[in-house]
């Protein structure tokens, strides 16, 4: 039977996952059978990884303003879950970092998802963990997604991505933070509550 540190065993000596076992970096989420809210996204940035803390960043405190939770809550309570598409940082791009490997959240997610009974949503961060977990043609815009979230409840709650590359979009698009954002936020004290 799978446990949560068997699990991470063996996503620590998976050939695939070899160059940072080697190089003594540990897959970076967190999980427990009490998760209640659970964050899918892209993938932990280099701040994350170097620091072993995920969402350590302006993005994880634009997340966390989101969420209306302290830093306290969201890495103190067991009821709120982190699982990116990848548990690595998949290293540097032409524009920001490189998208998480495709067959990695296949390879664990369910495994582990099956040992958190406790669920009440998934938070969908951004476009990687949107349209994997939709099972969304990548030419269907995030926007559209994003501005139709009430579809996809209340299993799944879809956003964009909080980092500070998506200012611009945000000024575009004000119906997000008028909208949007208060439903999240009253949905996360529901379930935290």
């Amino acid at each position: 039977m799978d446990t949560f540190n068997k699990i991470f065993e063996e996503i620590k000596q998976d050939p695939m996952n070899q160059a940072f076992t080697q190089a003594n970096i540990d897959p970076l989420y967190s999980v427990s059978k009490e998760v209640r809210l659970l964050i899918i996204g892209q993938a932990p940035g280099i701040r994350a990884q170097e620091t072993r803390l995920f969402w350590n960043d302006p993005s994880g405190d634009r997340l966390r303003d989101w969420l209306n939770i302290s830093r306290a809550t969201f890495y103190d309570s067991k009821e709120i879950g982190v699982l990116p598409m990848d548990f690595y940082y998949p290293g540097k791009g032409k524009s920001g970092d490189l998208p998480p490997r495709k067959e990695f959240a296949a390879k664990w997610h369910p495994r582990l998802l099956a040992l958190m009974p406790k669920i009440e949503l998934i938070l969908l961060v951004g476009s990687y963990a949107t349209h994997t977990y939709l099972d969304l043609k990548s030419t269907v815009k995030l926007t559209d997604i994003v501005r139709n979230y009430e579809h996809y409840l209340p299993t799944y709650f879809p956003i964009i991505h909080p980092s500070p590359r998506n200012q611009i979009w945000m000024k575009k698009n004000p119906w997000f933070e008028i909208e949007v954002i208060p439903i999240l936020q009253k949905e996360t004290a529901r379930i935290l509550s």
